[in-house]
């Protein structure tokens, strides 16, 4: 709230004015917080974001880095920093506005024409806790950048971008300010998703040793979200919400699940990873869909007290890391979209406020185009041969295939058979399909066979993942040549799809109704 003044020929104590001043602040915090927290829509309520909500509920941001919006309503810095491949080059992107979302155009101008990874993720609370790419630690060799255009998103009804790691990518900053050290409580959360995800170590956000090495039990105090189940049992598939605190993924004081209730949140494409340590005796799990609905407790209770022991206290150094383990450990893969760290261990109410937030952002919406080749345009692509042109390309098991879909047809079903349009992956002239329910998966081809996978960065995956529209080979709808291999066109055969020539040794390559089979309808979304 900006500070108020007299009106003309009005005179106050200046004393009684800042006192003044400071409770109208204090209340208008206060009514966001609990507006937030009862679900009253963003727009009724003040422009509050995460980093707002804790600062008035007493534990502020020490950390908070996102490239897809502004975490304060009052920011207006840089959020992220790319470098392109053609000449080294680096450019900050930042929001479309002060407290909005990011102005990811300013990276596809940047980067037209080439590629860009990520070098810099800025903090922005006060702290300037800048992540950078990770060096070498005591179990990986030095890390390499994310891909900038991996993870496309909607975000507030705005094109963004989010960080896509793979094995091998993370970033850090070991040299921090304000970071819980010795037993310091904290807090902190991370938007990510459960649909990519890996059981190796260790897709962490949080609190890390500062020499890149395992110092000891208790040296770490981080989320982690993985597939990987340190301690056993741990029950259903995951992913699962843990803490990593140094030589253990925690579900409990006893390392194992206690909670038979936490399944893991399974392929929800965001969610609301959270936990907070008071460093002393106490910490605790909580997770959500970060697309609806509140916040799950998994776990609330006592310190481990396991690997003989070293978690009570807590021995945090306050490093922050992203996308790794505190060794650098770094054959996991995850997806982040926002995260933050905080001085002190926020309230049950404040965590609420901040999950309403996230909510609000609408992470994962429609793109507000469809039925187009133009990027960020939704579509289903419908057979158009004779036999099947009621089928969709749809993912299935990770592999493309045709299948009927019809309004009846289940939400999973129509969602696996709808693709957002981005510009290509290899080249700007042609397009890419990402996956409507799978962030940051495209439909690549390899061996020749259709799949739905995760965005690596590389070369090969670009290419294979692009394809140039041209008019349809059988005379109507349009038809997909594989863009690295150009006589190859998008073909169902036997219910499966396949980049396929007109005759050839494969079975796909078929010259029985190849024109007909290459030739798709380019149709209205059926995601709802």
């Amino acid at each position: 709230m900006c500070p108020r003044t007299a009106p003309p020929g009005t005179e106050e104590v200046p004393v009684l004015l800042r006192l003044r001043t400071a409770l109208l602040a204090a209340f208008s915090a206060l009514v966001t917080v609990l507006a937030l927290a009862v679900g009253v829509p963003q727009a009724q309520a003040a422009s509050a974001l995460p980093c707002d909500v804790y600062a008035t509920a007493g534990t502020p941001c020490v950390a908070a880095h996102s490239l897809a919006r502004a975490l304060y309503a009052s920011y207006g810095g840089p959020f992220y920093q790319v470098r392109r491949a053609s000449d080294s080059a680096t450019t900050d992107v930042g929001p479309l506005a002060t407290g909005g979302y990011a102005d990811a155009a300013t990276q596809d101008s940047f980067c037209a024409g080439t590629t860009c990874v990520i070098t810099k993720i800025y903090d922005q609370s006060t702290r300037h806790n800048d992540l950078t790419v990770e060096g070498a630690g005591g179990a990986g060799a030095a890390d390499v950048g994310a891909p900038a255009d991996a993870l496309p998103v909607t975000a507030g009804g705005h094109q963004v971008y989010g960080l896509e790691i793979s094995a091998g990518m993370g970033y850090r900053d070991n040299s921090t300010s304000g970071v819980a050290v010795g037993g310091a409580a904290e807090g902190m959360y991370m938007v990510t998703s459960g649909t990519h995800v890996n059981g190796s170590c260790c897709f962490d956000y949080g609190n890390a040793e500062t020499n890149n090495k395992d110092t000891g039990n208790g040296h770490m105090d981080a989320i982690n979200f993985g597939t990987e189940c340190w301690f056993s049992p741990c029950y259903g598939q995951g992913p699962w919400v843990q803490a990593d605190l140094e030589n253990g993924l925690f579900q409990s004081d006893s390392g194992y699940s206690k909670n038979t209730a936490n399944t893991g949140t399974g392929a929800l494409p965001f969610v609301t990873a959270l936990l907070k340590n008071n460093g002393q005796n106490y910490f605790a799990l909580k997770y959500g869909n970060a697309q609806s609905g509140s916040l799950t407790t998994t776990y609330s209770g006592g310190e481990p007290a396991v690997n003989g022991g070293g978690y009570s206290p807590m021995h945090q150094e306050g490093a922050i890391v992203l996308g790794t383990g505190g060794d650098n450990s770094n054959g996991s893969i995850g997806s982040f979209f926002e995260g933050v760290m905080t001085s002190g261990i926020p309230t049950d109410a404040a965590d609420d406020a901040v999950q309403s937030n996230i909510v609000s952002v609408g992470y994962g919406g429609a793109t507000g185009a469809t039925g187009t080749l133009t990027p960020a345009s939704e579509i289903s692509l419908r057979a158009t041969t004779a036999c099947c042109s009621t089928d969709y390309v749809r993912h299935q098991n990770n592999a493309a295939a045709i299948s009927p879909i019809t309004s009846a047809s289940s939400v999973l079903d129509r969602n696996d058979a709808t693709w957002i349009v981005r510009r290509g992956l290899a080249g700007g002239s042609c397009v890419s399909f990402e996956s409507r329910n799978y962030p940051g998966d495209f439909l690549r081809h390899y061996n020749f066979a259709l799949l739905r996978q995760p965005m690596d960065g590389t070369a090969q995956f670009r290419a294979d993942a692009t394809f140039c529209p041209t008019a349809g080979r059988s005379g109507t709808g349009t038809s997909f040549a594989s863009y690295n291999y150009p006589t190859r066109y998008l073909r169902h055969y036997d219910l499966g799809v396949y980049i396929a020539s007109d005759g050839g040794s494969n079975a796909w390559d078929s010259a029985t109704s190849w024109a007909d089979d290459v030739s798709w309808a380019v149709s209205a979304p059926w995601a709802p």
